[in-house]
């Protein structure tokens, strides 16, 4: 089986960027916050959790199960976003 792709969403303006994400089961996804404070990328149904970021911290997860998460960042809950997986 082939290495995964990595994909790279960026956490700026008080936004997940990009808002939806479409990636296959095994795929990487780095989240970035380029925002001056923290953030965090946590699954509504807490599939995963980043925990909180720090200004300039990133955080990397594969993605194994396909669906569609929505995730949202727990200090700042009007930051929502989509991460769609589809299977290899």
């Amino acid at each position: 089986m082939a290495a995964g792709r990595v994909h790279v969403v960026n956490i700026e303006a008080m936004q997940f960027q990009p808002s939806t994400l479409d990636v296959q089961a095994g795929d990487t996804v780095v989240w970035k916050n380029k925002d001056p404070f923290p953030h965090t990328a946590t699954a509504v149904d807490r599939s995963f959790d980043s925990g909180s970021l720090a200004p300039g911290a990133q955080w990397k997860m594969v993605v194994k199960k396909p669906g569609s998460v929505a995730y949202f960042c727990t200090l700042h809950e009007t930051m929502r976003a989509t991460l769609d997986v589809k299977p290899r």
